[in-house]
């Protein structure tokens, strides 16, 4: 049998004892944990190290969930501090409310923070979490289902959703345009084009980040205009139209004047690691070239002082040769001496002879 609406949850929070498990929370939380996921997979990727994404979220996250409740505090004020307001009804996070440019604004702040303090360039953060950031924002959005909030016009279309009548906050039963649905299925949208463009393009230098903020900004623009719940209007429009308009225009020119002053990708986003792993690599590679250095001037030795061996023996065998000549002649010499000595005393006495006869 075909739905002819899409139903609400009857309850948006069951109680495991005295602790409640709030759909709202569930959809913030997984929503999170999915985004870091897969921006540490992008980071990795980009050649990162892996846990960084997780570490600077540590920062990001809770001025995210910050920014995010003060920009809707700020900007719908009435039920906290308005006539009959409730002023701590606005530390009441689970019963709705979160801002999505506050969110994005001072979570890029803490983001921010726990970058500098680990030496990363934040548009390359920025770039690696941007699709986990959108498939986040599609997974959170569901928390507005469980609330029963935020929904659109009224309609009879086969997808409309079905909301139940609270006459305690003024909630009208009735079947209305699904906008967290189309907000959801939009930013799944989103991160699909991102990490395509990406791909296609190698973007780098915060423009893969711009991109997303551009592509989101475009469909939330015509989303908030679906949107029936109560809001401020400046000219005839929501406040959240204008400025989905905005920040749109300072996306579109982040990223031309980025692509004109920064093309290409960045070749190095964790220098303290990369650069680290580069330098221990280049240190083994040197060792091992030293290593084989080592063996040519070991073997070169060896021959020098073998060719030094054999030219000493062959040189000791040529004085030993020298000597037994020497040896030799010596020997001759002793032989002849008494001939010549006879010799030479015959001249004497013929000297003699004569001298006697003159």
């Amino acid at each position: 049998m075909d739905l002819a609406f899409i139903p609400s949850p009857s309850v948006g929070v069951v109680h495991l004892g005295p602790i409640p498990l709030r759909g709202y929370a569930f959809c913030i939380i997984i929503g999170v944990f999915v985004g870091v996921w897969l921006g540490n997979r992008r980071w990795v990727q980009r050649g990162g190290r892996t846990g960084t994404v997780a570490d600077i979220a540590v920062w990001a996250v809770p001025f995210g969930l910050v920014g995010g409740r003060l920009y809707h505090v700020i900007t719908t004020y009435e039920p906290y501090f308005g006539k009959n307001g409730h002023p701590l009804d606005a530390f009441k996070v689970w019963q709705g409310g979160l801002g999505i440019w506050g969110a994005v604004a001072l979570g890029a702040l803490g983001a921010w923070i726990g970058c500098r303090r680990r030496g990363i360039p934040m548009p390359a953060y920025a770039d690696a979490l941007a699709p986990g950031l959108a498939i986040g924002q599609a997974i959170g959005r569901w928390g507005n289902w469980f609330n029963q909030e935020l929904y659109g016009k009224p309609t009879d279309l086969p997808w409309a959703l079905k909301i139940d009548p609270d006459p305690a906050i003024g909630r009208i039963g009735g079947t209305y345009h699904p906008t967290f649905l189309y907000e959801s299925l939009w930013c799944l949208g989103v991160a699909a084009l991102v990490i395509w463009a990406d791909k296609r393009f190698r973007l780098g230098h915060g423009r893969v980040f711009a991109l997303y903020v551009a592509a989101y900004c475009t469909g939330r623009a015509w989303i908030e205009y679906m949107r029936v719940d109560e809001a401020h209007h400046i000219l005839g429009m929501r406040l959240n139209v204008w400025t989905a308009l905005i920040v749109f225009v300072l996306a579109v020119v982040y990223m031309i004047v980025s692509a004109k002053k920064a093309p290409g990708r960045e070749e190095i986003v964790e220098p303290e690691w990369q650069l680290g792993e580069g330098a221990q690599n280049g240190a083994e590679g040197t060792g091992a070239d030293k290593g084989v250095k080592l063996d040519k001037a070991d073997k070169a030795e060896k021959v020098e002082k073998s060719e030094k061996s054999d030219k000493a023996e062959k040189i000791d065998k040529a004085d030993e040769g020298a000597e037994g000549d020497a040896e030799g002649s010596a020997a001759v010499g002793k032989k002849g001496a008494p001939a010549d000595g006879s010799a030479s005393g015959s001249a004497e006495a013929a000297g003699s002879a004569g001298g006697a006869k003159s």
